[in-house]
């Protein structure tokens, strides 16, 4: 006596629940680790013992490294085409608003020469990125 329809085929059907699952549970974990990535330009800053400003958005970073490397955010920039870029990224943009940081050690005519090509720009607000003094 035969129970079940006397069908002997194998399934061939994939089970894919458990790829499913596997695949959001790495949704998951890249979602949650993603912000954690986000790394800066490491710079040696200054410290100064100004206030610190509140602010609620993103705003352009220029920085500059020890050997005088000029950064827009993460991105390498030669300091020639300075202008020419910041010019472009704020052509469409209400709030010109730049801040700069630049290591303690980086030349002052370097930082006055960035701060002049950033203003040159259009650059209505220039701020300086510091460290507060330790007590």
């Amino acid at each position: 006596m035969q129970v079940g329809g006397g069908n002997d085929q194998l399934m061939s059907e994939i089970n894919v629940t458990p790829f499913v699952d596997v695949m959001l549970v790495l949704l998951i974990i890249f979602m949650v680790s993603a912000p954690m990535m986000v790394e800066g330009v490491d710079v040696n800053l200054p410290r100064a013992s100004a206030a610190p400003l509140k602010t609620d958005e993103e705003n352009l970073v220029i920085s500059i490294q020890k050997d005088n490397q000029v950064y827009m955010n993460d991105q390498v920039i030669d300091i020639q085409f300075l202008t020419e870029k910041l010019q472009k990224i704020l052509e469409n943009v209400e709030k010109r608003d730049v801040y700069l940081k630049a290591d303690k050690d980086v030349p002052y005519g370097t930082v006055v020469d960035v701060m002049s090509k950033v203003k040159s720009a259009g650059v209505t607000s220039l701020g300086m990125i510091t460290l507060p003094e330790e007590e």
